[in-house]
């Protein structure tokens, strides 16, 4: 693996070697070149405010209305769709952390776009269990979350909110079967006592996991919770959100 692969986001070289675009593979100074982050399918509209589904003229959607989730907001960079679902699963799953600036800029982006006039107390990521994390070797939501704090100027607690209970993956679940398959499996370290907690996470598709983490956060006395996600699924893209294993292909082999 290349050493740009895996340097973080505050490397002092990543913006001046260069590098192969992690997409088309021409030279770039950054993962991708200039046309390939132009491509990315940035949010170009406001959401529902609660979950940020598409919804029109930014109102709350049917579903919240109906069955409101635990946080109370949620800001997101991008669609889950393609080429930005190859490049989440590359980061989450192939340990591609050269990708986390391209995240972690985008996002904090988007958070001071919309909420000029609320600033969140304290960032926590989402917890992945031991288990997982042992597989895995790092927890995705806690770089982004670390490095959005900073680049926010904003307190960070990587174990904020712990991960108590292993779960099955939520891949071809429902938004029912993903709630009760997250019951219980979060608690919190810490008491928030009239805070306001932002969440951290990559991917959200139905929000189930991270309502389930807004509760405790909210039992921890947080008087708000907001979830910051790099990208918001919509219903069509929810199939393949979550859990799916990235073909061993160089990115820059996929057609655009």
């Amino acid at each position: 693996m290349s050493i740009f692969r895996v340097m973080s986001s505050s490397s002092p070289f990543g913006s001046v070697l260069s590098q192969d675009c992690t997409l088309c593979g021409v030279r770039s100074h950054a993962s991708l070149c200039d046309a390939c982050h132009r491509d990315l399918p940035f949010r170009q509209a406001l959401g529902c405010p609660r979950c940020n589904a598409i919804s029109t003229d930014h109102q709350v959607c049917g579903a919240c209305l109906s069955d409101p989730p635990h946080f109370d907001d949620t800001i997101s960079a991008f669609r889950y769709a393609f080429p930005l679902d190859r490049l989440v699963q590359a980061y989450k799953f192939n340990a591609n952390l050269g990708l986390l600036s391209l995240f972690a800029d985008a996002l904090a982006s988007a958070i001071r776009a919309n909420t000029a006039d609320v600033k969140a107390d304290l960032v926590i990521p989402l917890p992945l269990a031991p288990k997982r994390l042992a597989e895995r070797g790092f927890n995705q939501s806690a770089l982004l979350g670390a490095n959005i704090a900073k680049a926010l100027g904003i307190r960070f607690e990587a174990r904020g909110m712990l991960r108590v209970r292993e779960t099955p993956p939520q891949t071809g679940l429902n938004r029912e079967a993903r709630l009760k398959n997250v019951r219980g499996a979060f608690d919190c370290a810490r008491r928030l006592e009239g805070r306001h907690v932002a969440v951290v996470d990559d991917v959200m598709t139905t929000g189930a996991t991270l309502s389930e983490a807004a509760k405790v956060l909210k039992k921890a006395g947080a008087a708000r919770v907001s979830a910051w996600v790099v990208a918001r699924a919509t219903k069509d893209e929810r199939d393949v959100a979550v859990g799916n294993d990235l073909e061993t292909v160089p990115f820059h082999n996929i057609q655009r």
